[in-house]
């Protein structure tokens, strides 16, 4: 069974890049590319993981993860943030709203298929 990673990010290029690496790696991939239509893709299914982007139009990602962990059925869905600028007061927010993982930017492709692959075995 494919497993189904939602991209939340507006730079194309990182999406394109995420998307292919995944893909390589079986993962069936799905990316939007601000925070309001994050959420409203949630509402039409639920990923088995999300990648998103910190700084987004229409909601940045703290408004999104705030978003996923106050909703019952969204709650555990794995979340990794993915950032250039990771200050340790972002980091420290991220995880008390409930981040489960950080992959900062530039990323390696073999730490993407790692973090994504632990959060989902």
């Amino acid at each position: 069974m494919s497993r189904h990673v939602l991209i939340v990010e507006d730079e194309e290029n990182i999406v394109e890049s995420l998307t292919f690496l995944l893909k390589r790696e079986q993962f069936e991939v799905t990316s939007v590319l601000d925070g309001a239509r994050a959420i409203e893709t949630l509402q039409s299914g639920r990923p088995d993981l999300m990648i998103l982007d910190v700084m987004l139009p229409g909601a940045d990602g703290f408004d999104v993860l705030r978003t996923i962990r106050s909703r019952p059925e969204l709650e555990n869905l794995p979340v990794v943030m993915l950032t250039a600028r990771m200050q340790q007061q972002d980091r420290r927010l991220a995880e008390e709203i409930g981040v489960n993982a950080f992959i900062t930017k530039p990323f390696s492709n073999a730490e993407v298929v790692s973090v994504v692959k632990s959060l989902l075995s």
